[in-house]
């Protein structure tokens, strides 16, 4: 049984919070284009205008780091322990045996890269070229947790080598109806060949944890996760939302906020049969309403869809951070009977997510617990147990 007075604890999206990781915008740059990603400008040409390469402008840096800075003083404000990153030089070009990019991305996101599972911080492998080294700004903070926490658990994921065959390059020119043929067999940019995941592709709900497959978490990478975890007590659940055509991390279209209660998303329903494990032990699924804005109003230089707006963060049972803008949502959560915090965040949206994709947090009270006790899973294998 996990000990609460560790400073490593965490075991799901809810329970109170302590401490958290927010990260920082320094030295941010575009995103490169490359096998596992291709970057487009959001406007009516935005297939054929070039994307912007290198270091980003200052003044675009400063805004993302005010509205940063500003859930740093909310959570504080709430008691909770934050801790940053150290941005590092991120303009070089970066090379290794395997590939080359032109240069990093950012490390804004800590969601993407690390994860808290119990007493136990994963690095996730990444997906993309631009991101391989970007566990190295958070290196000093997990060793500050090792050094302080005799019961964590540090776990490094398997490097890939994103080399070019560990790409299926062909997938971003596949129309929309060859996309709506395969979306039964999950085959998007990343083969089968390695283990793949991204962090965020991960929800946790106690000693059950909800998988993602996608563009940036392969088989591979679930069948890595099973085979690590299961022997430590968890059960590992893949699911899939085959209208999503591009799925990318799971917290904008599937996002837990108390026991019995996830936020879904009404354009991207589960495989048929996966909303079993909830409904049987009695969870509600509520869709969030539309965002306030589409697809084509959001920021110029986001990668990311308008579910961004469901992109939220959990400071307890009860009390959950908000975009300000979107007023639909928040009157959903006031209504689910949540105290909602609306904050300004659409100047980060530029840099790969919202309010939990630019924190991670490594301490929230509570132990493990069953949220799933009508459960028909089986273990993958026996093995030391952490959980009780």
């Amino acid at each position: 049984m996990s000990r609460p007075t560790n400073l490593v604890n965490s075991w799901n999206e809810w329970d109170p919070l302590r401490e958290i990781v927010v990260g920082v915008a320094d030295n941010a740059c575009f995103e490169p284009a490359e096998p596992g990603h291709r970057p487009q400008l959001r406007t009516p040409d935005g297939g054929s205008a070039p994307f912007p390469t290198g270091p980003k402008p200052a003044e675009m840096i400063e805004r993302a780091n005010e509205q940063l800075d500003g859930l740093v003083r909310l959570l504080e404000s709430q008691g909770v322990t934050v801790h940053r990153p150290e941005a590092p030089d991120l303009a070089s070009p970066l090379r290794t045996p395997d590939f080359q990019v032109e240069n990093q991305y950012c490390v804004v996101c800590p969601r993407d890269v690390m994860i808290t599972l119990g007493n136990e911080i994963i690095e996730a492998t990444m997906s993309r070229r631009a991101r391989y080294f970007e566990y190295q700004a958070y290196r000093k903070l997990v060793y500050s947790y090792w050094n302080n926490d005799p019961g964590m658990v540090w776990t490094v994921a398997p490097k890939p080598s994103m080399a070019d065959s560990m790409y299926r390059q062909e997938f971003w020119e596949w129309p929309l109806e060859e996309r709506h043929r395969r979306m039964h067999s999950s085959e998007f940019c990343v083969t089968q060949d390695e283990v793949v995941f991204d962090a965020a592709d991960i929800s946790r709900f106690g000693r059950d944890i909800v998988v993602q497959e996608s563009m940036t978490t392969n088989r591979s990478g679930i069948h890595w996760l099973k085979r690590h975890l299961e022997p430590r007590g968890f059960r590992v659940h893949p699911v899939h939302f085959p209208l999503d055509f591009f799925p990318s991390h799971i917290d904008c279209t599937f996002v837990p906020l108390r026991p019995g209660l996830v936020l879904t998303n009404p354009e991207r329903p589960l495989r048929e049969g996966e909303e079993q494990l909830f409904l049987r032990n009695g969870w509600e699924l509520v869709d969030v309403p539309q965002p306030t804005s589409t697809n084509d109003e959001m920021p110029k230089y986001c990668q990311s869809s308008k579910w961004l707006s469901m992109n939220v963060l959990s400071i307890s049972p009860t009390k959950v951070v908000c975009e300000e803008r979107e007023k639909p949502l928040q009157d959903l959560l006031d209504k689910l009977g949540f105290e909602v915090f609306p904050v300004p965040f659409r100047d980060v949206f530029e840099y790969g997510g919202s309010l939990h994709c630019a924190t991670w947090d490594v301490n929230r009270e509570g132990t493990a617990e069953d949220y799933f006790p009508v459960n028909d899973y089986r273990p993958l294998a026996e093995g030391p147990r952490i959980l009780g």
